[in-house]
């Protein structure tokens, strides 16, 4: 028994502990919340409900107002036709009679011509009015749109003025009791005719001094122009050329180039690429041939090179390079008389190599020749006033043994003797750092002529060029 009354016990203290937890002040106001969060929400919907609502009798409100309006725009367009047509120009409608107009107007007409022809003035008149009223409705709107076309407002606006202007003279002259004194106003008038000419001519002189200022400005733009297309000109020549030059460079070098890049350069390859030379060389100016004569110099194609005696390739000097032969070598491009009377002038040729090369009348003026080999080269009457000679080879061996090339000796390149250049009658007039070796060679070989051209003077130097040693 003791056992169920502890059992008993213990049940109703876990339903009271329970029943106090679920009355707890937390719980009350968490119960509270959430039947308000359910009312808000019932709240919510019965407005949402109402929105819809509302939305769907403004939308049925508003297409019986949309077709209200289209009945309304129907009968008034079927008004609008019943009117008559329009013709919009310029934003202005102008009124074209409908049939009946035009019937009332031609029996307007018509009434006019019997009333004219009848002599009767009652017929007559009502046809004129008519026509009058008819025709009145027709040009007024049309002339409203002439005088918008043709006038702008202020035009519009100035011709009224100077109409009221003139009229109102008119009507102070008429209504006035001032007398006028006709002979003074007619020696006026011509005082003002006078004025009125001379304003004339100042005009006059103001317009001819104006044509002539439109023309010179007209001649100063042709001319600006016409230096602009010779600039355009000048600069397509010259993109043209340097296209031709590399054409040549990479023809040149596939002509005497194998596949391995060495030189390979049989006789008839030698011919095509001389010929080749020789034509482009005709075909440029001097720049670009100061071009061509630098590539071919430092590609070493202007250069006497050896060769072995059995099948004539180019021999290696074990530099890494071709080996030169002044003596017996082949050159693959031998210039000839390529350049002579060509004009060089201010151009770069430095380490250039036209020995044995014929530059007979050449112009060599203001070019850069420092390093430059002239040695055998043919320089007769040739112009080299203002160029650098600084290092320029005209020789081998000394001065005082070299001597000009001959037709008849071959030349020594040990001593120097028919190894030097041709430069009698040549133009030294201010040369740039002319070195004492070659200035005593020049000297020595030039002739009377050019002795006085040379900077410094040749005084104490002999004129060996009598002798005849020379070619």
């Amino acid at each position: 028994m003791s056992i169920e009354s502890n059992s008993h016990t213990n049940e109703s203290l876990n339903r009271d502990s329970i029943l106090e937890n679920q009355l707890s002040p937390e719980d009350g106001d968490r119960n509270d919340k959430n039947f308000l969060s359910v009312t808000g929400n019932k709240e919510q919907e019965i407005n949402d409900v109402l929105a819809v609502l509302q939305s769907e009798q403004n939308r049925i409100k508003l297409s019986k107002a949309s077709q209200y309006k289209a009945n309304d725009k129907s009968k008034n367009d079927g008004a609008n036709s019943d009117k008559g047509n329009y013709v919009y120009r310029n934003g202005t409608s102008l009124n074209i009679l409908q049939p009946k107009a035009t019937v009332i107007a031609l029996l307007a007409i018509a009434l006019t011509i019997i009333g004219i022809s009848l002599d009767n003035l009652f017929i007559g008149a009502l046809g004129i009015l008519v026509s009058l009223f008819l025709s009145g409705t027709i040009l007024i709107p049309w002339f409203k749109v002439v005088l918008s076309e043709w006038l702008t407002p202020q035009q519009r606006s100035l011709t009224i003025a100077l109409i009221g202007l003139t009229i109102a003279v008119i009507a102070i002259v008429r209504f006035s009791d001032v007398p006028i004194n006709w002979d003074a106003s007619g020696t006026l008038a011509e005082w003002f005719g006078a004025l009125g000419q001379i304003l004339i001519a100042i005009i006059a002189v103001y317009v001819a001094w104006r044509q002539y200022v439109i023309s010179k400005n007209l001649t100063i733009q042709q001319n600006l122009l016409t230096v602009q297309q010779n600039n355009l000109t000048i600069q397509q020549n010259s993109i043209t050329q340097q296209q031709t030059i590399d054409s040549y460079f990479q023809g040149i070098s596939d002509l005497v180039l194998d596949d391995e890049g060495l030189l390979e350069d049989w006789p008839q390859e030698r011919l095509l690429a001389e010929g080749r030379t020789a034509a482009i060389l005709g075909s440029v100016d001097a720049q670009g041939k100061a071009k061509i004569i630098r590539f071919l110099s430092q590609s070493k194609l202007l250069t006497p090179l050896k060769r072995d005696s059995h099948l004539g390739r180019a021999i290696f000097d074990g530099k890494g390079g071709y080996a030169e032969d002044r003596y017996y070598g082949v050159r693959v491009i031998d210039l000839g008389v390529m350049l002579a009377g060509a004009d060089l002038s201010r151009n770069d040729l430095r380490w250039t190599d036209l020995s044995d090369a014929n530059l007979v009348r050449a112009n060599l003026s203001d070019c850069d020749l420092v390093k430059a080999n002239l040695a055998r080269c043919i320089l007769y009457e040739a112009n080299l006033s203002d160029s650098d000679l600084n290092s320029t080879r005209f020789f081998y061996g000394t001065a005082e043994n070299a001597s000009p090339r001959s037709r008849d000796c071959p030349p020594n390149y040990k001593t120097g003797e028919y190894t030097g250049a041709v430069v009698q009658n040549v133009d030294f007039s201010n040369v740039k750092r002319m070195p004492e070796r070659v200035k005593h060679y020049c000297c020595t070989w030039c002739g009377e002529k050019s002795r006085a051209t040379i900077p410094g003077g040749c005084e104490g130097i002999p004129n060996k060029l009598e002798e005849g040693t020379g070619d």
